[in-house]
């Protein structure tokens, strides 16, 4: 694969979607060239006028970049070089360039913008939920349902926005070369009446057809294995195209959101996703099984 270093905007482009993983791209960018330098995160941060934390949340990606920063840090670190310097500056204004769910920005939490972009950008996208069937496998009907249960005093305009927003997150399963969506859903899931039973035998259908495209695996917990590994809420793990990019965790709240970023606790959780694809039933499996589900409906 291009080296990111060594790859142009165009390359980044076309594997990347959205501006989160750039901006993650980028800030990987600019770190390495401040490491060679012995250049300390105080003395970036001097340079483009701000704090050594400013400096640290750029080369996470947390935050967009200025500019006239990026041009600021390339002269410090010495980058001479104008396609390399066209590279950097590219990906600045791709990265400052809002995804396709600002214009969703009125019924988007600040915390969950973050897991849009990386949810759009993710090769691998690995997710375990035990209350509810996956927002990336459901149904506008059965969506409907969920966000009502949380939302019950919204009025039905911005209800129709929510499932709006989680239809268009759903056409990444469309695209050409869609990430593979790997998910474990506890049998509680698929055996409370979301909307009645109507809805839940059509989402119960939609996740059996849904089962046969190729970059999809959907794999259930049953009742029977007790005290599997995630015994808490709610993981995923999204894991990005780009080889220098870290896998991701997104711990979801009923207001909040936690990204656990430390490589143990990355690990950790990955560990934890192994451990229930190992513990729940086979994917070949899953097909039967809902057909049962669907039966005693």
């Amino acid at each position: 694969m291009t080296d990111a270093a060594d790859a142009p905007p165009d390359v980044l482009r076309e594997s990347l979607v959205g501006p989160t993983a750039t901006r993650m791209v980028l800030g990987i960018l600019l770190r390495r060239l401040r490491e060679s330098r012995n250049i300390s995160l105080e003395r970036a941060g001097e340079a483009i006028r701000a704090s050594q934390s400013k400096i640290s949340r750029l080369e996470l990606g947390r935050t967009g970049f200025r500019l006239r920063d990026v041009v600021d840090l390339y002269e410090l670190y010495g980058v001479t070089d104008r396609a390399e310097r066209a590279t950097l500056l590219g990906l600045a204004r791709q990265a400052n360039t809002p995804g396709w769910w600002h214009v969703y920005s009125d019924v988007v939490p600040h915390w969950f913008e973050a897991y849009l972009g990386l949810e759009q950008a993710a090769g691998v996208i690995r997710t375990y939920e035990v209350q509810f069937i996956p927002g990336l496998l459901q149904t506008a009907e059965y969506a409907r349902a969920v966000i009502r249960l949380g939302h019950h005093h919204c009025p039905e305009p911005e209800v129709e926005r929510r499932v709006a927003l989680r239809v268009h997150r759903q056409e990444i399963l469309r695209r050409p070369r869609p990430p593979h969506l790997w998910v474990v859903i506890d049998e509680a899931a698929l055996r409370r009446p979301i909307g009645g039973a109507a809805v839940m035998f059509a989402q119960l259908q939609h996740l059996i057809d849904l089962s046969e495209l190729p970059h999809v695996t959907i794999q259930l917990m049953p009742f029977q294995a007790a005290g599997h590994a995630a015994a808490g809420g709610p993981i995923a793990l999204l894991r990005l195209p780009e080889p220098e990019l870290p896998d991701m965790v997104y711990l979801e709240q009923l207001t909040s959101a936690l990204y656990p970023e430390r490589r143990g606790d990355v690990d950790y959780y990955r560990d934890i996703m192994n451990r229930l694809a190992t513990q729940a039933e086979r994917p070949a499996a899953t097909p039967g099984i809902l057909r049962r589900i669907l039966r005693e409906l």
